[in-house]
């Protein structure tokens, strides 16, 4: 193992329920191998400041169980300058950071293969609840606010099997839809939305209309906040209007983003946060922790990024034939992996569902 004097860890972008599990387990997987490690607060931008703490094997007690991030966490615009990644480079330096594990999302990762770049290794841990990183099944922080919106959608049903009403929830998801799919299958909502799969409204419509007439009082509709602007809310005003059902519009916005990490959550911050420790004192950087087939693995950070840019449909068409050939046909067998899953999931709920 290479001999680190010093690791970092920090937390950025949207925080997620299972960041402080794996805060907890890199440092002490840090401190097991001999390391210190440094809290870095507010992630890059506490990196540009200066905000830094060292921790003990105390500081990260009884966090496990906590919401949210112990290190906070923030999205710095200077850390996209030169500068700013000098002053990030410079305070490594001064306090002799040899190393970096940074847990967040493709904003998180485009700073850690910067700063690889430049000489600190760094290792990244997929921390967001929308499951949005193309290059893991799983990322920490997804279980969490999946229960969080069956809870919640399960109280909405309450109501509206009392009054016979619709409603139409619409879902976080940062341009993905696993978050309305799978709520959406845990509900049993009568329509799922998202981007993701093509949209008949008029088959929803005649299959609420079929369902009414049989005596169903209750409707749920699943809808992704990734459709195009106020598509959900108008939505619903139409179902209104085409079946006579009332039909109200929830929005269950950043509700779906804290609460007390569940089991899956708690698990997967743990070994993906050992995971990175280990990766980084064998003398690995530049990768991101993954869970890939139901294995935790690694994959380069810079592979990730554009397979995320490729799935998402953000890569130019020169950008693409720029791709090396057996780089192309991995992230074309991961691209038609993901989709199909989706599709299968999402036509399980259309034939299961009324």
């Amino acid at each position: 193992m290479a001999k680190f004097r010093r690791i970092g860890v920090l937390t950025s972008g949207g925080d997620a329920p299972g960041m402080n599990p794996a805060v907890r387990a890199v440092t002490r997987a840090a401190i097991a191998a001999g390391t210190e490690v440094i809290a870095i607060n507010r992630g890059y931008s506490g990196l540009i400041q200066d905000d830094l703490k060292l921790f003990r094997s105390t500081d990260v007690s009884n966090i496990i169980s906590l919401g949210g991030t112990k290190l906070y966490s923030d999205r710095c615009l200077e850390f996209k300058t030169e500068e700013g990644m000098a002053k990030a480079i410079a305070t490594c330096k001064e306090n002799h950071i040899d190393g970096i594990v940074a847990i967040g999302g493709d904003g998180t990762f485009r700073g850690a293969r910067d700063l690889t770049e430049r000489g600190v290794p760094c290792i990244g841990i997929t921390g967001t609840i929308d499951n949005d990183i193309s290059s893991s099944d799983y990322t920490i922080g997804f279980d969490t606010a999946l229960n969080t919106c069956v809870q919640m959608i399960d109280r909405l049903r309450d109501t509206c099997e009392s009054h016979a009403r619709c409603d139409v929830v619409e879902i976080m998801g940062n341009g993905c839809g696993d978050l309305a799919i799978y709520s959406g299958i845990a509900v049993g909502a009568t329509q799922i939305i998202t981007k993701e799969i093509p949209f008949d409204e008029d088959k929803m419509i005649a299959k609420m209309l079929k369902a009414r007439a049989e005596g169903k009082r209750n409707f749920i509709v699943c809808a992704s906040e990734n459709m195009t602007g106020e598509f959900n809310e108008a939505l619903a005003k139409r179902i209104q209007e085409k079946t006579g059902i009332e039909t109200k519009f929830a929005r269950l916005a950043h509700v779906q983003r804290g609460g007390s990490p569940t089991y899956r959550d708690r698990a997967m911050g743990t070994l993906m946060g050992y995971k990175a420790v280990e990766l980084l004192l064998e003398g690995k950087s530049n990768l991101v922790v993954v869970l890939r087939n139901g294995k935790i693995d690694s994959m380069d950070i810079s592979f990730a990024l554009d397979l995320d840019k490729y799935y998402k449909g953000k890569m130019s068409a020169e950008e693409i034939a720029a791709i090396a050939p057996d780089d192309k046909k991995r992230m074309d067998e991961i691209v038609k992996e993901k989709r199909a899953t989706i599709e299968r999931a999402y036509m399980i709920n259309d034939t299961v569902s009324i």
